[in-house]
């Protein structure tokens, strides 16, 4: 589960790395929907690892039991 934290600035890199899984309409940034695609995850990471103030995280889903 991708998610952003108080330390967002707003600055909207994510968004530009990634625009349909964030989208920057104040602050904190939103995670409009999950990544659901290879290329998605891919992007997602990338903007994780592009976030200047480490906003965002990524929490694999637990499995059901």
């Amino acid at each position: 589960m991708v998610s952003i934290n108080s330390n967002c600035i707003g600055c909207g890199t994510c968004a530009a790395i990634a625009p349909t899984i964030f989208k920057v309409e104040g602050i904190p940034a939103e995670v409009i929907k999950e990544p659901a695609t290879a290329e998605e995850q891919t992007l997602t990471q990338q903007a994780i690892e592009m976030c200047p103030v480490q906003a965002i995280s990524d929490t694999p889903a637990k499995m059901a039991a």
